[in-house]
Parts: C-alpha cells; sequence; structure tokens
C-alpha cells in the first residue's frame, strides 16, 4: 500500500494564511505592502525550497535600493515570522535561518529647554499647543491627534488610550501634570468630540510646512515630531524619574526600549566613579591620583 504523499505548500498559501491570522494587527497594511514587494521573489516559491540564496537574493535587491539596515530588515524580520509560522502550520518540516542585518545604534535626538521653548515660540498657537501637550505627556502623535474628551477626566487630571489605540495593544493610563492640564483647559469648548482643533475642524496632520518652517526659524535641525516623545523622556530621566517608571509612564512593552536614555542621568554611580579616583597628600603637600 502506498503511503500518501505529503501535500506540497507554496510561499503564496503561507502569506496568505498569514494576512488572515493577523487581520488585527495595526500593522497589517504595513505588511501587504511588504509582502507585495516580497512577492516578485517568492511568488509560487514550494517552502520546502525557499533557501538562503533566495534571502541573500532579497537583501541584495533591497540595498540596490539603498535601503538602510533597518529596513532590509523589515522584510526579512517578516519573512522569517512566515517561514517559522509555516513549520507550526504543518505546511513545511523546516525552514531555512533568516539571519537580520546589524543595524547601528543611533544617538537619541532630543531638545534641551531652551530649544523646546525657542520652538514653541516659533510654530503657530494650534501646533504649540499639541507640542506642549506631547512634552508633557510623551504621548506619540496618533494618540494626540485622535485625543477626545470622553478619555479625560480632569478632576482626576488624568486621560486614557484605550488597547485598540495603543502601539503595544495595552490600554495606558496618563496621568496629567499641571502643563497638560492647562493645556487641555485652553481647548475646552472649541469641539464637542475631539480636543485638538484648528479653526473648528479636527487636526490629522502635525508635519506641515508650518512645522518645518518653524524648525528652521527656531534653529533646529534633524528634529522629527517623534523627538517631542524622546525630549520628554530624557528630560524625566535627567530629573530623576526611575527608568522602570519612565516605562510604565511610556507604555513601552520592554525596559529595553526605556534603557535608550538611561545614559542622560549617571547620577546614580557618581558615588562608584569615586572608587578608582582616590586622592591623598604627598609629603611634598601635593596632591596625587591612586588608581
Amino acid at each position: 500500500m502506498k503511503l500518501k504523499e505529503k501535500p506540497s505548500y507554496t510561499w503564496d498559501e503561507a502569506a496568505l494564511r498569514w494576512l488572515d491570522e493577523k487581520s488585527h494587527k495595526k500593522s497589517l497594511r504595513d505588511d501587504e505592502s511588504r509582502l507585495i514587494w516580497l512577492q516578485s521573489f517568492l511568488r509560487g516559491e514550494k517552502l520546502s525550497e525557499i533557501d538562503r540564496t533566495m534571502i541573500d537574493r532579497i537583501i541584495l535587491e533591497k540595498k540596490k535600493e539603498q535601503s538602510s539596515p533597518a529596513t532590509v530588515n523589515r522584510y526579512l524580520a517578516l519573512v522569517r515570522a512566515i517561514l517559522k509560522k509555516a513549520v507550526k502550520w504543518g505546511m513545511v518540516e523546516s525552514v531555512p535561518s533568516v539571519q537580520l542585518l546589524q543595524e547601528p545604534k543611533r544617538r537619541i535626538r532630543w531638545l534641551t529647554r531652551e530649544e523646546a521653548n525657542r520652538l514653541l515660540r516659533t510654530l503657530p498657537e494650534h501646533q504649540a499647543e499639541l507640542a506642549r501637550f506631547a512634552l508633557a505627556t510623551g504621548l506619540r502623535q496618533g494618540n494626540i491627534l485622535t485625543l477626545e474628551w470622553a478619555q479625560i477626566d480632569l478632576q482626576r487630571a488624568i486621560c486614557w488610550i484605550h488597547p485598540d489605540q495603543a502601539k503595544g495593544g495595552k490600554g495606558i493610563g496618563v496621568p496629567l501634570n499641571t502643563e497638560a492640564q492647562s493645556v487641555l483647559k485652553r481647548q475646552a469648548g472649541k469641539h464637542e468630540r475631539r480636543v485638538f482643533v484648528y479653526e473648528g475642524k479636527p487636526i490629522n496632520q502635525v508635519n506641515t510646512l508650518a512645522w518645518r518652517k518653524a524648525l528652521v526659524k527656531a534653529g533646529i535641525e534633524n528634529f522629527r515630531w517623534h523627538d517631542l516623545r524622546h525630549t520628554w523622556a530624557s528630560w524625566h530621566v535627567q530629573e530623576g524619574t526611575p527608568i522602570h517608571v519612565l516605562q510604565e509612564l511610556g507604555g513601552w512593552e520592554s525596559s529595553e526600549m526605556v534603557r535608550r536614555y538611561a545614559h542622560l542621568s549617571p547620577d546614580h554611580l557618581s558615588k562608584w566613579a569615586e572608587n578608582s579616583s582616590r586622592v591623598t597628600n604627598t609629603s611634598q603637600g601635593q596632591l596625587q591620583l591612586v588608581v
């Protein structure tokens, strides 16, 4: 009796199943866009025949487009995730190892308080209010632009981001400091539902010509709107906010994301630094550094 042959699945079948199972993902459109690009390399390929040579070709083609290692890695990570899922789904027994490219660590861009004040003075008032709220709460751009009055309790000085609005898929409670409260009080009555509006209409974009002109006028280079969140976190660390507290305030899933800011406040290490710098008096009355 001849054993029934195991069906041979293709990349297309695995990719379609991935999209179906991940239909709830906020970044699904990004996956779809990357899969369309990947189709020219993997369309119709049997999962059992996808090898390192094919993966290397994908890397080479993305590099030809002058893509950064981070961009290439997003494509590789998607391929790796789908292939690993294919093994779990029983579509294939094994898949090639997909190693991501090494990414250079970038310096975190943040503003000093003087720079921030300079920027706020040059921005149009409605954008300055958005920036003030970002610097006071650390909220992401999308969460601020879509913020509704139903998400705010000024009496308790708190607002909240619902799980389906949060990047990590978990709800975030945001304490409102005095600056954030002042911004909200100035927005009261401008719109029935949305908090931040311009001429009675919700604001849907911040990277405008006015924003870019204000940066130039304020003499601030290489700065994006998201860097306001980096600035908020950097100020917190410099003022002594513990890393684990900052993680909860910012809604980060892992402590690794927050430790990017730890180097900005090495004060807690100062007493230990003295262990390698013991100074004693010499017989000549001079100081001698003992290491």
